[in-house]
């Protein structure tokens, strides 16, 4: 019973990385220019360089620039990491799996909303305790700063890049699809807007464009569920029966289906997806914007309700678009297939119920949805920079805030470049496996030292160190070997790995590496880290000597 339960959470949180990814992948045909989506555009960049003017005026200090200087409040902070996860991959995506499969799109998603706050609840609060700007504090409290700084940086690093490339290549997509510009321009006005929201407005300005973003996405497809409900007299029994008679596979959109070939790939992506929210920075660093643990503890509570209510949300725009946008042939070409593919479905659904402004409307929030999540990410690869690798490792603790400031500016327009520049390059590349890639090697670096630097004693520096690389290592080694890069991109005949996803085996291997490394560590300095987790344990759960932002 378990085990099955077990293998039905790993598929379900299979979805979201699978559809996110695969809502902005293939050919995209360029546009005519939509005039009311372009002026929707203009609007909210225009406001949110304004947020980014009026958060700059208020960025004393590095803690300000980091972590808002702890002011920011537990609903405030959930709706911004609800941000984070409303994506326009995930509410186009999700909304095109109930469009194409029925059902099963609201197996998934659920499946995916469950993972993640169990995590989050076992380390959010000590995390708020035990931290100052990043997660790497927290996981070098009682071990090696050098040596666990250098390993969590450049975990972060590969995550935050990874990740970048799969938003960067979406806005592209999605520009091209939405608003008539070309995929290079989009790219490159994704990365400059990136820039300035971070170089200027820092964490502050990052947190309100999420919350405006996550409040005009809400809001959306709140409008969008209700005009459907409204055609169906808001009858449930209704909206499912019309969506039946209407969808070629009949009855069968309302049963559970097997969209997943390979269930051993389907559990390890569903593994990664689950644990590697764990170790995303740009999700961890969220936690140390709010003053103490209790408002941590509230800002997963809120995340949660959101994403939740987010995601049946999806559900119904997707039943609603089987109904209003199937059977309409404005929305098809020729050959009978929707415009755009079926991850426009929820986008041709904002134009049946609402018309030209407002899709204008979705298609400018869809494009302000990835710039934010960049924005967080770039932030949280300069921070990774700036302050594990610059001030605590270089400097050995001896930075003044603004040459870590500085530092962590340089960075930023590097991660800029960088961006824009990979963008271009992984034009046709699948998003899905490069989310799928970010969330692998968060899984295996940054989730098991994170982990268990604050659930067990006798880690050590050594297994910290030995078994995070390891895990690092066999995750990029194991996803290179592995059909998608070895098949696909290297053009062999066969896969060395044969699963597409390596984390179920990576994770294994960096968790054993840690604990078989750290038990048979004798070391006096292992002696004095296994001494200090009683204090660091004590700090953990009451919060003594951590209110506001504090060094250690």
């Amino acid at each position: 019973m378990i085990r099955r339960l077990l293998a039905t959470l790993g598929l379900a949180a299979l979805s979201s990385g699978v559809w996110a990814g695969e809502a902005l992948t293939g050919e995209v045909q360029k546009q005519p220019l939509n005039v009311s989506a372009i002026i929707m555009f203009v609007v909210f960049v225009g406001a949110t360089l304004c947020i980014t003017y009026w958060a700059s005026k208020r960025n004393k200090s590095a803690a300000d620039y980091y972590a808002a200087g702890g002011k920011i409040t537990g609903f405030q902070n959930g709706l911004a990491i609800a941000g984070d996860y409303m994506s326009a991959a995930s509410f186009l995506g999700i909304s095109a799996l109930v469009y194409t499969s029925g059902y099963d799109g609201l197996i998934y998603s659920i499946g995916f909303l469950v993972g993640w706050p169990i995590i989050l609840f076992l380390i959010a609060e000590r995390l708020r305790n035990l931290g100052k700007y990043t997660f790497a504090d927290v996981a070098s409290y009682r071990l090696g700063q050098t040596q666990i700084r250098s390993l969590s940086a450049c975990g972060s690093l590969v995550v935050v890049a990874f990740y970048l490339i799969a938003q960067m290549v979406g806005a592209g997509k999605l520009i091209q699809l939405l608003f008539g510009l070309d995929y290079h321009v989009a790219v490159i006005l994704v990365g400059i807007l990136m820039c300035l929201y971070v170089l200027f407005g820092g964490m502050l300005a990052t947190t309100w464009v999420q919350i405006i973003k996550a409040v005009l996405l809400l809001s959306g497809a709140t409008f969008m569920a209700v005009m459907v409900m409204k055609h169906v007299n808001f009858d449930f029994n209704s909206l499912f029966a019309e969506a039946v008679q209407v969808h070629p596979k009949g009855e069968a959109i309302m049963s559970p289906g097997g969209l997943v070939k390979d269930p051993i790939s389907a559990f390890s992506l569903g593994l990664a997806l689950m644990f590697g929210t764990a170790g995303l920075p740009h999700i961890l660093m969220r936690f140390f914007t709010v003053s103490d643990a209790k408002e941590a503890r509230k800002s997963v509570l809120y995340a949660t309700g959101f994403i939740g209510y987010f995601y049946i949300l999806t559900f119904i725009i997707g039943f609603g678009a089987i109904i209003l946008v199937s059977t309409n042939p404005a929305f098809k070409d020729a050959a009978g297939a929707l415009l755009g593919g079926n991850n426009m479905a929820a986008v041709h659904l904002a134009d049946a119920v609402g018309g030209s402004i407002f899709l204008g409307f979705i298609s400018a929030v869809a494009f302000a949805t990835i710039l934010a999540v960049v924005a967080g990410l770039t932030l949280a690869g300069a921070s990774a920079v700036s302050h594990d690798l610059y001030a605590s490792v270089i400097k050995k603790g001896k930075a003044n805030d603004k040459d870590e400031i500085r530092v962590s500016k340089i960075t930023t327009i590097a991660l800029g470049v960088l961006a824009i520049g990979l963008g271009i390059l992984f034009e046709s590349q699948n998003i899905a496996f490069m989310v799928g890639l970010a969330f692998s090697i968060a899984a295996s670096c940054n989730f098991p030292v994170l982990l268990l630097s604050m659930y067990w004693k006798n880690l050590t520096t050594r297994g910290a160190m030995i078994g995070g690389w390891l895990g690092l290592v066999s995750a990029v080694g194991l996803m290179i070997l592995g059909p998608t890069i070895w098949v696909q991109i290297l053009h062999h005949e066969k896969a060395i790995f044969p699963y597409e996803y390596p984390a179920l085996f990576s994770m294994i291997i960096a968790f054993v590496g840690i604990w078989f490394f750290s038990i048979t560590d004798k070391s006096k300095s292992a002696e004095k880290e296994r001494a200090l987790f009683f204090p660091q344990f004590v700090r953990s759960q009451t919060g003594l000597g951590a209110s506001g932002a504090v060094s250690h």
